[in-house]
């Protein structure tokens, strides 16, 4: 039997959630809510909770990312591999661009596309039947299910694949790959890329990256000209589908919810630790796959470190928290930042940095519209903190994209066009007072101006001091 305690706390959560009001959900294909009942679940296509093999977004997303990739090359052939098995006892979570044209969320797999003879052709391992037995469905050639699943008729075993090449690519033909580094769940290019350079330079190991070592060696086997074609995928992913964009309102959704019980949760005395876990235990009872980032729980002076993650401290009355933390739906990620005080009430110098940096994101939220670029809206929120006598104590930029990565990829000096998703996070850094400040939303573009799509979590004082008095999770059941 459950504990009284126990049950206090689900229904207390129970409670919590089914307050929550998001915006009206997009209309999504072949309807099917997953899991446990949730509150305003959105009808999807992954169902990570079912057991059954399911792809992506549907078959018809990923042909139709497929399809465009096709026509923005132009001509030669395209072969981008998925991700291997892991090296540990971890759930398997694909590459984020394999994905992106594929929708398959199982190991060693590659895809094969000429684009001038407009043929597809999906690589995939022979069943290993007590690997599967240990570890649940693989995708493998054998399967049936298969090529009416993901909509590539042409199945082929892995063990083909050198020689499919050979035929596919006479000396001279281009080869496209992406040199994006390799991702999956809590990934990001502006982290990859440096620890990978890092490795490539160190002279006790030198290893060059996958996608490096991939051209190298379709070079010396085939004689072939190896292109990059991140930049075409990056402008593809920068401007979201319906599918897409469904799916990241959900995750703003979910992502809300949690932050919203964080602060009822809040008090002094309480260990950051608490906070993050209980935001990862909505996140995840909400149907999302896990954090898009590692959280940032910083109480006190840790609210002015920007990326602080230790989150080992109790926080204390007087002192402001900063949480920066969301998670990852269907391999789509939102980036929320919040900060109120522990004790519930915020101080004069508190409310003062507070008001002026949510002056400066709605000066930035009126900014974003179709035909500006994120410089407009960085110089909208750097204005009002300018205005407002603030300026010495901003410490970063206000705007980064997302979608697949918490720090999307896509050319920031291109013009916001309806479907592009974005941050707007302005933040004063006062060391001295330790008060850290940021308030972070996720906008999408629109027709007619802009949507914030994290809007459920309150952004005016008075709404987050109602919040910080109500009961809390973690009220229903405290840390010994």
């Amino acid at each position: 039997m459950k504990s009284s305690a126990f049950a206090a706390c689900l229904l207390l959560l129970s409670t919590s959630v089914a307050a929550f009001q998001g915006p009206p959900r997009p209309a999504r294909p072949e309807p099917q809510v997953r899991g446990p009942a949730k509150s305003e679940p959105l009808p999807s296509v992954a169902d990570e909770g079912g057991g059954e093999p399911t792809c992506g977004l549907g078959k018809e997303f990923h042909a139709g990312r497929r399809a465009e990739l096709a026509k923005r090359l132009k001509s030669g052939v395209v072969i981008v591999r998925g991700l291997p098995d892991t090296r540990d006892y971890t759930v398997f979570r694909q590459d984020k661009n394999f994905w992106y044209l594929t929708g398959i969320e199982s190991p060693n797999a590659t895809l094969v596309m000429d684009i001038e003879g407009g043929t597809t052709t999906l690589f995939l391992p022979s069943r290993k039947e007590g690997n599967e037995s240990w570890e649940g469905e693989k995708w493998d050639h054998e399967d049936p299910w298969v090529a009416e699943l993901c909509g590539i008729a042409d199945v082929r075993p892995t063990g083909e694949l050198l020689d499919s090449l050979k035929d596919l690519m006479p000396a001279g033909r281009k080869v496209w790959i992406t040199k994006e580094p390799h991702l999956a769940l809590s990934g990001c290019y502006d982290r990859a890329e440096p620890y990978d350079r890092k490795i490539a330079g160190d002279p006790l190991d030198g290893r060059r990256s996958r996608e490096e070592k991939l051209a190298e060696n379709l070079k010396a086997r085939f004689q072939v000209e190896v292109a990059d074609m991140r930049y075409q995928l990056s402008e593809m992913r920068r401007v979201k589908t319906a599918e897409e964009l469904a799916a990241l309102e959900q995750c703003g959704r979910i992502g809300a919810m949690a932050m919203v019980e964080a602060m009822r949760s809040t008090a002094p005395g309480r260990g950051e630790w608490e906070l993050g876990a209980l935001m990862q235990y909505v996140h995840v009872r909400e149907g999302a796959a896990g954090p898009g980032y590692d959280a940032i729980v910083g109480s006190g002076r840790n609210s002015c470190v920007l990326h602080y993650n230790t989150n080992r401290r109790r926080m204390q009355a007087g002192e402001v928290l900063l949480i920066d933390f969301a998670p990852e739906y269907e391999h789509m990620v939102v980036d929320i930042t919040r900060t109120w005080p522990v004790n519930g009430r915020f101080s004069e110098r508190q409310a003062q940095l507070y008001d002026a940096v949510l002056a400066a994101q709605q000066a930035g939220i009126a900014a974003a519209k179709p035909g500006a670029t994120i410089a407009d809206v960085e110089r909208a929120c750097g204005k009002a903190l300018k205005d407002a006598g603030f300026q010495s104590l901003q410490r970063h930029g206000a705007c980064h994209w997302v979608g697949m990565e918490v720090h999307d990829v896509g050319d920031y000096a291109q013009p916001l066009v309806p479907g592009c998703a974005f941050t707007i996070e302005p933040g004063l850094y006062d060391e001295a007072a330790g008060i850290g400040v940021r308030i972070e939303d996720v906008v999408v573009i629109t027709p007619e101006g802009n949507r914030v799509i994290t809007a459920g979590v309150p952004r005016e004082r008075a709404a987050i001091e109602a919040l910080i008095g109500d009961p809390g999770l973690l009220d229903a059941s405290p840390a010994k």
